[in-house]
């Protein structure tokens, strides 16, 4: 387990740094070092990463929102938001509000890095234990995924499994968290975590 049941959350210089290793394009947004919802809870230990589709068009207005949230869900809304032309926006530093309450079957089934059963119950804190990376797509199943965004995707991941020594089964969709959620649609995480694995090696 390599420690994994006490993973310290990444430090914001530290992950800037593991995102540009993996050849990823990072926009740093706003203060978002400071930018967290600390004060409503703990943040880590960390066990994962999760991805998610915002339902939004527009790469401006999808980061501000991300980053803002809104009047039922403050920000940051994610740790990263992923825009269409594959660049990573960090909006966030520590607790975000972008898994909400989740199955500790699954979670446990991440910790152990083996595939996660169908989840069916809320009872656990995703926000405490997941980076999030929101995504921007409509989330009907027919909004394309450029290839720069996948990509993009897939380094916003391998970057923070390679840093905490965790392999692909630590990454999940909010779909796998939650039965409550449908994201991501338009790609299946299985076809995700194939792309990880291979950057890992």
């Amino acid at each position: 387990m390599r420690g994994r049941e006490m993973a310290t959350p990444i430090t914001a210089d530290a992950l800037v740094a593991a995102l540009k290793k993996e050849g990823a394009k990072v926009e740093e947004v706003r203060d978002w070092r400071e930018h967290n919802r600390d004060h409503k809870g703990p943040w880590g230990p960390v066990h994962g990463v999760m991805i998610h589709h915002t339902a939004t068009r527009g790469a401006k207005e999808t980061v501000d929102l991300i980053y803002d949230g809104h009047a039922d869900l403050p920000g940051p809304l994610s740790h990263g938001c992923i825009t269409k032309d594959g660049t990573i926006h960090l909006v966030g530093n520590g607790r975000c509000n972008h898994a909400g309450l989740g199955d500790d079957d699954v979670l446990r089934a991440v910790v152990a890095e083996k595939r996660t059963p169908t989840p069916n119950q809320v009872n656990t804190d995703g926000n405490r234990h997941f980076y999030g990376f929101e995504c921007e797509n409509l989330g009907n199943g027919e909004d394309p995924w450029p290839a720069e965004q996948l990509e993009a995707i897939e380094k916003a991941a391998a970057a923070l499994c390679r840093h905490h020594g965790w392999n692909e089964m630590s990454v999940i969709g909010h779909l796998q968290w939650t039965e409550q959620k449908s994201d991501p649609r338009g790609f299946t995480m299985d076809a995700l975590r194939e792309r990880i694995a291979a950057r890992l090696k």
